[in-house]
């Protein structure tokens, strides 16, 4: 009788490969830098990585389990609305945004990014730069969101050409024509501490990545996690990349029906652990999917939990007004006070907009908010005088605060 034999072992993730660049300052043969910059030609590597459309997600049992859980949690989240989408899907959305720009170290307070937001809308300066950095990422966040039905690199480049439109120094919309890296200095990839492909090989290899996004045979947020691992890794654009690929999860996780109607802010799950998501980015290129997988998941847990206590504060804060204000059921200051728990900065202008109303029954209202003590107001960027929700704003600080940094 002839044995079985011993079934093989499944394949471990692919990790990362290197080919030989040589880099050539482009200040080696002018100006003062010549005098201080490595001049002429010098050898790097640079990573090659794997092409994944086709490659099965296979994880640990424990990490199989903690992902499927997880993925649970999130479709819980979206229920428990019970249909108040109106109010929470842009706080929630804001707030995924300034989660993960705070990953990049922009940070800003909720009132100045919401009235950057208006500011911005109605053609002022804006002077505080990471406020306005962090609209940006929210465009690029709906953006997402509005593409995740084509998960495409036609859909990839308009999420960058949202997050960096107007800017001067990077272009937007469209895949790097030069080396990027992490690490060391930012004048040579030389010793870096990781150096993304060659630019040559980045549509080839978002082409790959875009098919294995589409794919409906894999397990939801595993894929969508070592989805964003391989888009870190590809590092397609000259900047925002961290953005993008986070924006990225926010649009898989709503095309695989783990968020129906809300974006679950994700990002402020990996704010606790920012070192330990860099290391599992790390791993990854080390043919290790669990950590990152295993992360992604802890995060999703996090986000359901601090975003669980972000609702449960404006269902309060919403209670509170209606106990302040007396009017008849047919009021528009029911709907002016619906439109401030979910845009708790506004001007005459935005609010006559939202609401159809006149300028005249617009400021009647906001006036009568005023003397609630609901609403405050002042004038900023010379512009024009803002409304706003302290507690509103206060309850999606809190939020932030809770989301911490502890891996710095």
């Amino acid at each position: 009788m002839v044995e079985a034999a011993a079934p093989l072992p499944a394949p471990a993730w692919p990790s990362i490969e290197g080919e030989k660049q040589h880099w050539v300052s482009k200040h080696a043969a002018w100006g003062v830098k010549a005098t201080t910059e490595r001049p002429g030609s010098e050898p790097y590597i640079a990573s090659v990585p794997p092409f994944i459309a086709s490659r099965d997600i296979l994880l640990s049992s424990d990490t199989a389990a903690l992902a499927e859980e997880a993925s649970d949690a999130l479709i819980r989240f979206d229920e428990s609305l019970n249909g108040e989408i109106a109010p929470f899907a842009p706080l929630l959305l804001r707030s995924e945004a300034a989660a993960s720009s705070r990953i990049e170290n922009l940070t800003a307070s909720a009132r100045a990014i919401l009235t950057a937001e208006l500011s911005i809308e109605s053609g002022a300066t804006v002077s505080r730069k990471n406020a306005a950095v962090i609209v940006a990422n929210t465009r690029a966040m709906q953006a997402a969101l509005e593409l995740a039905d084509e998960l495409t690199t036609d859909a990839v480049l308009e999420m960058h050409r949202a997050l960096m439109m107007g800017d001067p120094h990077h272009a937007s919309g469209t895949w790097r024509k030069e080396a990027v890296w992490i690490g060391t200095s930012s004048l040579s990839p030389v010793g870096a501490v990781y150096v993304a492909p060659n630019f040559l090989r980045v549509p080839g290899l978002m082409d790959d990545l875009m098919s294995f996004t589409r794919r409906d045979d894999l397990p939801r947020l595993a894929q969508t996690a070592v989805a964003h691992a391989q888009f870190e890794t590809i590092h397609p654009f000259t900047d925002g990349n961290g953005r993008t690929g986070r924006a990225l999860m926010q649009a898989m996780m709503r095309s695989k029906g783990l968020t129906r109607n809300v974006t679950v802010p994700v990002s402020a799950g990996l704010l606790t652990n920012t070192n330990g998501y860099h290391e599992a980015l790390t791993r990854y290129r080390e043919g290790d999917i669990d950590t990152v997988v295993a992360l992604t998941a802890e995060s999703s847990f996090l986000a359901v939990t601090n975003a669980s206590e972000l609702v449960s504060d404006i269902r309060n804060i919403q209670i509170g007004w209606r106990e302040r204000v007396t009017a008849r059921s047919d009021s528009g200051v029911w709907a002016l006070l619906d439109l401030v728990a979910r845009q708790p900065v506004i001007t005459a202008q935005s609010a006559a907009r939202s609401l159809e109303l006149t300028p005249t029954n617009v400021y009647r209202l906001l006036n009568r908010l005023e003397d609630a003590g609901i609403l405050k107001k002042k004038a900023e960027y010379r512009s024009s005088v803002f409304w706003r929700s302290d507690e509103i704003l206060a309850a999606l600080d809190r939020f932030a605060a809770r989301s911490g940094r502890r891996g710095g």
